[in-house]
């Protein structure tokens, strides 16, 4: 495997990532870059669409375009991106166009990462204020354009739906017909922005910029790309972890008909050919011996089995408030629970793909151009740029459309991008295929096999509650594997050897206790890890809230009643429980086999609180009908939108709830494809309803937010009902009452 660490991100960029990662606000306006007023004069000739600023460019046809440095996977974010555009620019939604911006951290860094690049749920929090600005400054540049043009005074110019009028004159122009000479006028160094009683877009229901082309089959994904000359290549891979080539026979591979060569890289060993199922056939004719010297050869079972021991041992603090072990001796009793996850595979349902195209004269290498769903565009650069021995600006990106990622794709190490260049430049050295564009793809049994994954995890938690029931101490040990050691982040976001994604959702908890100890034992194994949808929360929430079921169920306590008691000072976490308990019915009787559970959360900077309501029949098999969630995200940008996230982040946290997780043999991952490695189902979907609380704080994540909850409020629903406690995910087939 590549190593992480392999780019360096500048100081300030790294702190900026910091101030992101941690949970804090990320309307963060910094660095906001408009184009040089060079580049703008180049964009006026003749019937080119104009660059209003780095983010909008207006066409002739009066279409406005807006330049997204976020990666559309289907959350949604270029509708989510051109509503704040619409917004401040007074446009008519019909005329709103997006499209991914170039690879440029300078001009489109992410303002929570202080580089180019999407994932946390930050692309419309840390958008929110630049995108308002660059939309009022745009419409502000017509504004002056007319005026100048008609020569009346600007204030007396109205703006509405993609028109700009002036009442005394009855002079009316287009957005496209003001463009040039828009492109021309000095942008004002502030302008006002709309007062959000007067919003027309944010808030509101608004259509989808991309339904149009992916529902027609327009809509271009890496899959998709076709150059002239373009090869194909798959790679064969270790199947440990760890594991390197020590030689390969490529001859039966060669004499599959369609492949043209077959070339080692640092991960593997690939077969390049005309098509796809010529690559294919030629990497199972592929002869490899590996090197299996540095593998990981451990089991699932093994490594478990060495995370409980380390758990019986304090761990490094990760929080720490009062003294836990005197409250623990002063406990009038004393509950204890431990819990354990698997690892994960991502599964996005376009697997890993990429397209290089280098320029080259003779063996030298002088450009490269890339087309992928590209999540991560700084990184991927500079890592291009670093195998082909270019300066990152001589490396452009094309993002496109994904197919999903949750996680996936963003690699700091740009594991698929590399794989990609090492091809292209292996068989670019090469008389017969120097200068052919080459696409990687991934099969499914790759992404499977040898992918990255959230990482296993161990819980065990201790609780001490007095005679009354309020909990006077809280324990909780947690032992996994950082996802950030290794990286360009671990400088900033690893302190005191605490990796912040391992423990957030635990280490600031938001309950009301005196005596809080939370501790993180960082393991080392040989499998790959990444950030997975919703991060540390997959594990941290379904723990504290799980154990919380349990407490109130030792104590005698209604779950909603304890939670409340707890998140007094917490009145975000208070407001969504408050709202799903209520939507769900908490507390009304439900019919014979019907059972409820409740978890509250906060990832991202956004609460949510969902009541699972489960079906139980008397054999014990058990059916998730319907999900309440409630969910604060701040402003609302696009109703529709965090509804469809919030019903995909619980579809994917159930498919973790009841579908096993990654299991390895010797090192070596068990699963393959969708028959072994299963997801939710279109059947097993529950009914879901989502509440999303009104407000005017500014916008925070909601691709991951929902996921996290899920899991939790359907174990405690179960628990509930038969009395027994779910420790570890997936959850079982049948539930038993006990006796």
């Amino acid at each position: 495997m590549t190593d992480q660490s392999s780019i360096k991100l500048p100081e300030a960029s790294r702190r900026r990532f910091l101030q992101g990662a941690g949970a804090t606000s990320l309307g963060l306006v910094v660095g906001f870059h408009w184009l040089p007023r060079t580049a703008l004069a180049q964009a006026k000739a003749a019937g080119e669409p104009q660059m209003m600023n780095a983010f909008i460019r207006i066409a002739p046809d009066n279409t406005v375009t807006v330049l997204s440095k976020h990666l559309e996977m289907g959350q949604g974010v270029y509708t989510g991106l051109s509503t704040i555009v619409a917004e401040e620019l007074d446009a008519d939604w019909s005329q709103m166009r997006a499209e991914g911006a170039p690879a440029d951290a300078k001009t489109y860094a992410n303002l929570a990462f202080g580089m180019q690049g999407t994932g946390g749920s930050t692309a419309i929090a840390n958008s929110y204020d630049q995108l308002r600005k660059a939309g009022a400054t745009a419409r502000a540049m017509l504004v002056a354009a007319a005026a100048e043009q008609w020569k009346v005074p600007a204030q007396d110019i109205t703006v509405s739906k993609g028109v700009v009028s002036h009442a005394g004159s009855g002079r009316k122009a287009s957005f496209g017909q003001l463009a040039a000479k828009a492109a021309t006028m000095t942008p004002p160094a502030e302008v006002p922005l709309k007062d959000p009683a007067k919003f027309v877009y944010i808030g509101k229901k608004v259509a989808r910029i991309d339904s149009r082309a992916k529902g027609n089959g327009t809509a271009q994904y890496t899959i998709d790309v076709k150059l002239p000359g373009m090869l194909t290549a798959l790679l064969q891979r270790a199947p440990q972890f760890g594991a390197t080539v020590k030689s390969f026979d490529a001859g039966k591979a060669k004499a599959v008909p369609g492949v043209v060569d077959v070339v080692q890289i640092s991960n593997g060993v690939a077969v390049v050919a005309k098509n796809f199922w010529s690559a294919k056939l030629g990497r199972e004719a592929l002869t490899v011996e590996w090197d299996d010297a540095a593998a990981e050869k451990r089991g699932s079972d093994q490594i478990l089995a060495e995370y409980k021991e380390l758990a019986k041992k304090p761990g490094l603090p990760a929080r720490k408030e009062g003294n836990v072990d005197e409250a623990f001796a002063k406990a009038a009793k004393i509950i204890e629970a431990s819990y354990d996850f698997p690892y994960l595979a991502h599964a996005p349902m376009e697997p890993l793909d990429v397209v290089v195209k280098l320029d080259t004269q003779g063996a030298d290498i002088r450009g490269c151009e890339i087309w992928a769903g590209d999540q991560f565009q700084t990184p991927d650069q500079m890592n291009a740029a670093r195998v082909l021995g270019l300066k990152p600006e001589q490396v452009k990106i094309n993002t496109l459309f994904a197919g999903g990622s949750f996680g996936r794709r963003a690699t700091t190490m740009s594991d698929y991008i590399v794989e990609g260049a090492e091809i292209a430049k292996a068989i670019g050295a090469k008389e017969g295929t120097r200068g052919a564009p080459v696409k990687l793809m991934w099969t499914r049994e790759d992404d499977i096999q040898g992918g990255r994954y959230r990482p296993m995890y161990h819980h065990v938690l201790k609780a001490g509650v007095d005679a009354q029931g309020n909990i006077t101490a809280w324990q909780h040990r947690i032992v996994g594997q950082s996802i950030i050691a290794g990286t360009p982040f671990e400088q900033v976001m690893v302190k005191d050897g605490i990796d912040a994604t391992s423990v957030e959702g635990a280490a600031n908890l938001p309950y009301a206790i005196p005596n809080m100890s939370v501790e993180l034992h960082t393991t080392r194994t040989g499998v790959t890890v990444l950030w997975w949808r919703s991060v540390g929360s997959t594990h941290t929430a379904f723990a504290t809230e799980v154990f919380l079921d349990e407490i109130a169920a030792a104590t005698g306590q209604d779950p909603v009643a304890l939670r409340r008691k707890l998140l007094t000072r917490h009145p975000r976490h208070l407001g969504v429980l408050n709202l799903a308990a209520e939507k769900a019915g908490w507390g009304k009787p439900l019919p014979a086999g019907r059972l409820r559970g409740i978890a509250v959360h906060e990832s991202f900077s956004s609460y949510v609180a969902e009541v699972a309501e489960v079906s139980l029949k008397p054999d014990g098999s058990w059916k998730v009908e319907k999900i309440v969630a409630a969910v604060d995200c701040g402003q609302p940008i696009n109703p529709d939108i965090i509804r469809a996230q919030v019903e995909s982040g619980i579809g994917f946290g159930l498919s973790a709830t009841i579908k096993p997780g990654i299991s390895l043999s010797n090192g070596t991952v068990e699963q393959s494809n969708f028959h072994d490695y299963e997801v939710l189902r279109i059947h097993e979907m529950p009914q879901v309803e989502v509440h999303i609380v009104p407000s005017r704080e500014k916008p925070t994540g909601i691709g991951e937010p929902g996921t996290p909850p899920v899991a939790p409020a359907v174990a405690n629903a179960l628990m509930s009902g038969t009395k027994q406690v779910y420790r570890a995910l997936p959850l079982p087939a049948t539930a038993t009452k006990s006796a």
